[in-house]
């Protein structure tokens, strides 16, 4: 990669080993995944903007990158493993240097408010995590600093705590200074917690630190938003995303890649400036290599070498390759790559994001369309949607769901419930059951706008309203939810979603559902049925959908190539 400028940057800073590594890893010294080089080249130039013009808003003070780093190095121990003092590895270098090294000109606080961390499992996430909380509880020269740990459930979080609160114990230094116990780390009028999505009192915080460890398990912002809300009243807050990533892709990680990927890349949906403030550091392999070979390994383990043997990797992926779930759980923590852990998947995540184009719904007005619905039963989720053919082979869909304040309040999905409402993809029912009479009034609301020819529907589950809507003048025709009806939609589907022809805006509550439906195979010949992942993880969206490209295929009859696979009887018309 060609740089240029970089002799205007001034020795003390080429010394440090946080620029030798962006040196390494942009000149290909170090194996390195697409996103670990646009960190480090954006950090390159951002020093040679920094030193050529005094009116850039940032600069990189060493002396600052360089304090949390010697804190660690000095006073805290490794409490797991043959280690008798911490050396921060190179990448660890980058990431301190970076996070605390780029300050305000203006101001002289720091620059990032965020940082977002993603590396492999075993790479030293404790240790920065410990470490990050023991500098900003006893050496940040914040007064009265709040500093938590924060994790999605009160006993991962306690756990996280315990093992900082065991390097500070263990620190000769650290442990005649700073009291602790099994609730919190005290030192003078500051104080380290751990915190959790479910813990009971979130108020009265003043949160000056706040680290999240594996925010991969978090389903909603609950906890995230009232971290930053407690934020306001710090010159300088940190909050630091330190995580590998998960198999859940409607939860905030997904929206931190995807706009940390973006910042990164130069191509943010979000102001300069609010870019400008947000730390990224991606390690993955990148979406070309093959997660059987060990060559692209390094790239998601920066440790790899140190705290991790490349033979113990061979040795566990040996013998996981051949257990999907296994190998899936492998690829997923060690290679960073999201997965689906079922090895029937109906899509894998790379495959929905895929689908990520918009159309303005006004555009849509006037069109033909097919609908479809699923009823399932009172108390859970209702779905209805129309599916719209649009040219060049892409797929409108337009999704909307309905579920009850009892469903809500249980929470056993947890759903991000207020941003589904706010984003009109979920209307919550009163009381303990969805009437539907909603379903109806949606499908009556949208004929006013769009040309429905056909609504497909399981036969199963309508009984009354399927009257109703035909005295109303729909057209409604049964699609018996079997293989041989359902095994050519959903093959025509898959390919459509791998070419990336289906548009839903981004509805984040179709995004839940395409990850939650799994295939049951049925027979020899390759015929599937739609199911869900698990009890809690729903697929009434996807149905719906289903039904509706059902009825789409009766109008619009497959073309088989002579050289595809035939894989059901295709039993269609009617």
């Amino acid at each position: 990669m060609i740089r240029v400028g970089l002799e205007i940057i001034p020795g003390h800073i080429k010394a440090t080993k946080a620029y030798q590594f962006a040196v390494d890893v942009t000149t290909g010294k170090l194996v390195s995944g697409k996103k670990r080089i646009q960190a480090c080249q954006r950090f390159l130039d951002e020093l040679v903007l920094s030193c050529s013009d005094p009116k850039y808003p940032w600069e990189f003070d060493v002396k600052a990158a360089f304090r949390p780093i010697d804190f660690i190095e000095r006073f805290l121990i490794p409490t797991k493993g043959a280690y008798s003092r911490t050396e921060m590895l190179p990448w660890q270098h980058f990431v301190q240097a970076n996070m605390y090294g780029w300050l305000s000109r203006k101001t002289g606080y720091r620059r990032f408010r965020e940082s977002l961390i993603i590396v492999g499992q075993g790479n030293g996430k404790s240790t920065m995590i410990a470490g990050n909380a023991a500098f900003g509880l006893t050496a940040d020269g914040e007064r009265g600093a709040e500093i938590y740990a924060l994790s999605n459930s009160r006993e991962q979080a306690k756990i996280v705590y315990s093992e900082c609160a065991a390097q500070i114990e263990g620190s000769k230094v650290l442990s005649k200074h700073v009291q602790t116990t099994q609730g919190g780390a005290y030192f003078k009028n500051s104080k380290f917690e751990p915190l959790a999505s479910d813990s009971k009192n979130l108020d009265g915080r003043n949160v000056h630190m706040a680290v999240f460890d594996e925010i991969h398990e978090f389903r909603d912002y609950r906890l995230i938003n009232v971290i930053k809300g407690k934020t306001k009243k710090r010159k300088q807050p940190m909050i630091i995303y330190i995580t590998t990533l998960g198999t859940v892709i409607d939860g905030p990680l997904m929206d931190f890649y995807v706009l940390g990927s973006q910042i990164l890349a130069g191509d943010a949906a979000i102001s300069r400036r609010a870019a400008d403030r947000m730390f990224v550091y991606i390690d993955e392999i990148d979406e070309e290599d093959d997660p059987a070979d060990p060559a692209c390994w390094p790239k998601a383990n920066p440790s790899l070498g140190r705290l991790l043997d490349i033979e113990d990797l061979k040795d566990e992926w040996d013998r996981v390759k051949t257990i999907p779930a296994e190998r899936s759980n492998f690829i997923n923590k060690q290679l960073n790559v999201f997965t689906s852990v079922d090895e029937l998947s109906f899509l894998d995540v790379k495959t929905i994001r895929k689908n990520n184009k918009t159309v303005p719904v006004e555009d849509l007005e006037g069109r033909v369309c097919y609908g479809g619905f699923d009823l399932s039963s009172t108390e859970d989720f209702t779905s209805a949607c129309l599916e719209f053919p649009l040219p060049d082979n892409n797929f409108f869909v337009l999704s909307h769901s309905w579920t009850t304040e009892k469903k809500r309040e249980l929470d056993h999905e947890k759903l991000d419930w207020q941003h589904l409402i706010e984003q009109g993809c979920l209307t919550i029912c009163p009381g303990e059951y969805v009437d539907y009479n909603y379903v109806v009034r949606w499908f009556l609301e949208q004929r006013q706008k769009y040309r429905i020819e056909t609504i497909g529907y399981d036969p199963a589950k309508a009984f009354m309203m399927i009257q109703e809507m035909k005295e109303k003048g729909f057209i409604l025709n049964e699609v018996r939810q079997g293989e041989i009806t359902l095994t050519a939609p959903l093959d025509d589907l898959k390919e459509r979603f791998l070419d990336g022809n289906i548009i839903h805006n981004n509805n984040p509550m179709f995004n839940w559902y395409l990850g939650n439906v799994k295939l049951t195979k049925r027979s020899a010949n390759g015929t599937y049925l739609p199911t869900k992942q698990s009890i809690y993880r729903k697929i009434d969206g996807f149905a719906a959908f289903l039904d509706a490209h059902t009825e789409y295929l009766r109008k619009h009859p497959l073309y088989i190539p002579e050289d595809k696979k035939l894989t059901t009887v295709i039993s269609l018309q009617r």
